[in-house]
């Protein structure tokens, strides 16, 4: 059974579809503490030293769900999934900003130490793992989206399942051959690398 929570803030969704303006106000208060959860969770996962802080993250996700005049909300797992989605294009996009400046694409040039190799490398597997799940959703969208909403998105089986509409034992089989074909193709750019 659906807890309160989340019956108002699916209402809240559709009310915001139908064009209600009032309903994004009411539904915020309600969604920020996950939202911050959520980015919490994806600033975890960054290197070290990135500019990039929390609150902006959320803000940032904000701005673009706001953006959003073409979604029909469904519901909250729905809302969450879109917000994963968008904080994976954020990242994605600030990792290859960055990229393009350590290629001096900026007019600051540092001296890059240890940690700026260390850092560059996470950006540039976030980079990686980013186009190898656009490779994976040309074979198979639904295992990559079940990878960016358990990876980026930090749904459970349950949440995911709900998010796609599929039952739960179909979410563990696509995560458990989605995972197995990723480090595949991440290995083999590795080697190409190499």
């Amino acid at each position: 059974m659906k807890s309160r929570l989340s019956q108002q803030v699916t209402g809240f969704l559709i009310d915001w579809s139908n064009g209600d303006k009032a309903a994004l106000d009411k539904l915020m208060p309600l969604v920020y503490d996950e939202l911050r959860r959520l980015a919490r969770y994806h600033m975890r996962r960054e290197r070290a030293g990135v500019t990039l802080q929390t609150t902006a993250l959320v803000n940032e996700a904000y701005l673009r769900l706001i953006d959003q005049k073409q979604v029909r909300w469904q519901n909250r797992a729905h809302f969450f999934a879109i917000s994963a989605q968008l904080m994976r294009r954020i990242l994605v996009d600030f990792a290859r900003s960055r990229r393009y400046l350590k290629r001096g694409g900026a007019a600051q040039h540092v001296s890059l130490g240890e940690a700026l190799d260390v850092a560059e490398a996470r950006g540039a597997a976030l980079v990686a793992l980013d186009d190898a799940l656009q490779a994976l959703a040309r074979i198979d969208e639904r295992k990559s989206r079940v990878v960016e909403l358990r990876y980026f998105g930090g749904l459970s089986m349950e949440e995911t399942a709900e998010a796609l509409k599929v039952s739960t034992e179909t979410v563990k089989r696509d995560w458990r051959l989605a995972r197995t074909w990723l480090r595949r193709e991440l290995a083999g750019k590795d080697r190409d690398d190499a």
